[in-house]
């Protein structure tokens, strides 16, 4: 016992220099790493991670050290190689059908709103008879389909229906999910992100919408895929909006180009793309005005602000995305218009489909606006904006509910 006495103390020794050293590296690291600041971004306390670290190391003791030294070395690279392998190359199964679940939670004052008045319609009508095809336009219209989305997709319905012989009313829901996903895949595309570097993303949107949320969701979302982000704080119209995209910023920890309330916006536009080309940026996302879309100088900004981007950058913006809250229904479709009309919105990004029981406006703006829905907020975190996909959509619309 004397020799595994000596042995322990020995270890102990050299163990407790070898922490002291390393504190006093780390100390130094800590210190370059606090003089290089810049952009905002807050550095990462490493150093507290490494003192842990060795804590720990230092408890599990000689006996554990030797029986883990013990272990074929072999194994343990199969297993950290697996581990590594999990981490780059997630389950993409997992994660559509996690996006499904949330999408269909978000959803479910929707679905209960069209569903039980679906099921209710289709136990008092049997038959598919004219009172049947009416009751069906009067749900999807008060469902925020809008009139004329709701009458094409009935009558699309109905020509289905007598095609494939189909007479009783039980069975067309499944063609109202099958027409409600042709719809919606009609000029259905992802994001636009060419090989030229940094993409624009301009966006767009009335303040409440959930504008300046979805930018740091969309910085997050890119910077998990290992792309440069910069964002642009083009609203100088309130020192609000600056400070809340800058406190993203630093959360999300993204570079962040701003001038103080009330300057030019498109002069923090042309600094932005300058700033984005020197720190070869993947992505610059720009933030824009936000008050209401009827005002003829807020609209004359953001117009200025597109004329520049494209003046400096003749292929930009490659994405301008209107941010609309679906929990605004109809009105939604006049504020798309307005923006269209004055940025050419080339997808929307659509919020607050979790608390809505107006879901069904994501149909009438395809529809009437052709403008395909690029992206989904379906909840508060970070992770919750989502590629849309219309098959998904129209599974979620009518899943049964869980008991």
């Amino acid at each position: 016992m004397a020799f595994f006495d000596r042995l322990k103390g020995k270890k102990k020794e050299k163990s407790d220099e070898l922490i002291t050293d390393n504190l006093i590296q780390d100390d130094q690291q800590v210190s370059e790493s606090r003089a290089g600041i810049s952009d905002g971004n807050e550095p990462k306390e490493d150093w507290q991670e490494n003192e842990q670290q060795d804590e720990n190391d230092n408890r599990n003791g000689f006996f554990d050290k030797f029986k883990i030294r013990k272990k074929d070395n072999g194994d343990n690279k199969t297993l950290t190689d697996d581990n590594q392998k999990a981490v780059d190359e997630p389950d993409t199964s997992k994660l559509k059908q996690g996006f499904f679940e949330k999408l269909k939670s978000g959803l479910s004052k929707t679905r209960q709103n069209i569903n039980e008045k679906i099921d209710t319609l289709v136990k008092s009508s049997k038959k598919l008879d004219e009172d049947f095809w009416e009751g069906l336009e009067e749900i999807l219209i008060q469902s925020d389909v809008g009139v004329n989305t709701s009458v094409e997709l009935v009558s699309n319905i109905r020509k289905e229906a007598k095609k494939q012989k189909i007479n009783d009313s039980s069975e067309v829901v499944a063609l109202i999910r099958e027409e409600i996903k042709k719809l919606l895949d009609h000029g259905n595309t992802p994001l636009n992100i060419p090989e030229e570097k940094p993409a624009v993303i301009l966006v767009v949107g009335v303040n409440g919408t959930g504008k300046t949320t979805s930018i740091a969701k969309l910085a997050y979302r890119f910077k998990q895929d290992q792309q440069k982000v910069m964002l642009a704080a083009a609203d100088t119209f309130r020192a609000a909006a600056i400070d809340q995209l800058q406190i993203w910023a630093d959360r999300v920890g993204v570079d962040i180009i701003k001038h103080q309330e009330g300057s030019d916006p498109g002069a923090v536009v042309y600094d932005a793309l300058n700033a984005a080309r020197a720190r070869k940026a993947d992505i610059l996302i720009i933030d824009t005005a936000g008050r209401l879309q009827n005002k003829t100088n807020l609209m004359k900004e953001i117009a200025k602000v597109r004329n520049i981007i494209n003046r400096e950058m003749p292929s930009a913006p490659h994405e301008v995305l209107l941010v609309l809250d679906a929990t605004t229904g109809q009105n939604a479709i006049s504020q798309a218009r307005n923006f269209e009309e004055v940025t050419g919105v080339s997808g929307l990004i659509l919020t607050k489909l979790d608390g809505t029981a107006k879901g069904g406006i994501v149909l009438a703006i395809v529809k009437e606006l052709n403008i395909p829905v690029k992206m989904v907020g379906i909840g508060e975190s970070l992770e919750d904006l989502r590629d849309f996909s219309p098959q998904i959509f129209a599974q979620a619309l009518f899943a049964e509910e869980d008991s």
